[in-house]
């Protein structure tokens, strides 16, 4: 890859960048198809991110990218328009910059989670999911996962009170009477099909598990969102109790698609 002044630059928001797949994904295929463009990881800390963002939007050859934890609700609210996923979510993981600076975003995280599940042949009709964690990725998947033919879905949060503010959004915008929130010590864990975790807990080292696997019906697919490292810590002791496990990847691979389109990365 050669960069030049005529290089259009993306980018990804995300603190800290380590974990971030994005970048690799793009620059091979900018390679592959001879598209003079670039995607850099940048690690921003919260208190900086609006700085960051409203410094962009002067920079005419950078056209948008990727957000990641822990920005995609912050930026929601830095942004001029939003499309309907960020609309159903108040969450964004992709924006795009006009040329006049205007910043756009939308979320793609929920179809491609759900999109995921589904080329891996898991059936979600009647099924009993639990989401953990009530951030912006947590948003996102419970939009899609409630127009899924699913029983129901629970979310679990440290602080109920965002569980409930999730469970609030969703039923606003998708009017579903699916979608409820548990406390943690409330929980029955064998009751689910599916536990995922949305919560940032497995980027870290000696992260603490998000929850005990072995709390969990043998039958029931542990999710993570995480990734990298691809095996995390929870992925890895829902493998060694002999349970099905989904990768945090297969959510970006699933959606880049949705993703170029909208921020224009393959456009010349």
């Amino acid at each position: 890859m050669v960069i030049s002044g005529t290089t259009k630059i993306f980018v990804i928001f995300a603190h800290p960048s380590e974990q971030v797949r994005a970048p690799t994904l793009f620059n091979q295929r900018f390679d592959e198809k001879g598209i003079d463009h670039v995607m850099i990881p940048i690690d921003v800390p919260p208190s900086n991110l609006a700085n960051c963002v409203n410094s962009l939007r002067g920079i005419l050859n950078v056209r948008g990218g990727v957000v990641t934890v822990p920005h995609k609700v912050a930026l929601a609210n830095l942004c001029d328009k939003l499309g309907p996923g960020a609309k159903a979510t108040g969450a964004v993981n992709a924006v795009r910059f006009d040329k006049n600076g205007t910043l756009h975003g939308d979320n793609f995280d929920g179809v491609g989670f759900v999109a995921g599940l589904k080329d891996h042949k898991y059936q979600l009709k009647n099924k009993n999911i639990l989401l953990v964690g009530a951030g912006g990725a947590s948003r996102a998947l419970a939009a899609e996962l409630v127009n899924e033919p699913i029983k129901c879905l629970k979310i679990i949060n440290r602080n109920f009170n965002k569980a409930k503010e999730v469970v609030q959004i969703i039923k606003t915008v998708r009017k579903t009477d699916k979608i409820g929130c548990l406390k943690k010590e409330q929980v029955n864990f064998s009751n689910f099909d599916f536990v995922i975790n949305s919560t940032s807990l497995g980027l870290k080292l000696n992260d603490p598990l998000p929850f005990d696997v072995e709390a969990l019906n043998r039958d029931c697919v542990v999710c993570d969102i995480i990734m990298k490292p691809e095996e995390t810590a929870l992925l890895s002791a829902a493998k060694k109790a002999g349970l099905r496990v989904h990768y945090g990847k297969h959510m970006l691979d699933y959606q880049i698609s949705f993703i170029s389109n909208f921020i224009g990365a393959f456009k010349t």
